[in-house]
């Protein structure tokens, strides 16, 4: 059996709360289109991964985080499908500025905050299994999402 190294795609996701509501947005583009999820990205080449957190927050969304004001809360180690996995790195911004206003109406149709208690049925679910890592306190920061059917 000849192994390959696995190249996953890099992926961050922010959870921004207020109280007990998170932000979370309504995908606009093919992936998804009407899901929901939170905001989110893939880190680019040499880019430190709170760094890309805070800038693709900030391009979405127009909230202004220091990357040093991520928590890292979750992994999720997610198979696509048989040619892509993708590792998702869950960030809770602890201090955050700004309102959130849609900065690309071309890739989101909302943004809109839910409670813990009630958050929507159809959050795709790669973005939900990091966020109910979180959400759930679960003893382990990794969650093997989608390798047995």
């Amino acid at each position: 059996m000849s192994a390959t190294t696995a190249t996953p795609v890099i992926d961050t996701h922010v959870i921004l709360r207020d109280g007990d509501k998170i932000l979370l947005s309504q995908r606009g583009g093919p992936y998804g289109y009407g899901r929901w999820h939170m905001p989110s990205g893939k880190l680019d080449r040499g880019e430190p991964s709170s760094e890309g957190a805070a800038r693709e927050l900030f391009e979405e969304t127009g909230i202004a985080v220091i990357p040093g004001d991520l928590q890292l809360v979750h992994v999720v180690h997610h198979r696509q499908d048989d040619e892509v996995e993708r590792i998702g790195l869950f960030f809770l911004a602890l201090e955050w500025e700004g309102e959130p206003v849609n900065k690309e109406p071309d890739k989101c149709l909302a943004l809109d905050w839910f409670t813990v208690h009630d958050l929507p049925d159809d959050i795709i679910e790669y973005p939900r299994a990091g966020l109910l890592g979180y959400l759930n306190e679960s003893d382990s920061l990794l969650t093997e999402h989608a390798w047995r059917e």
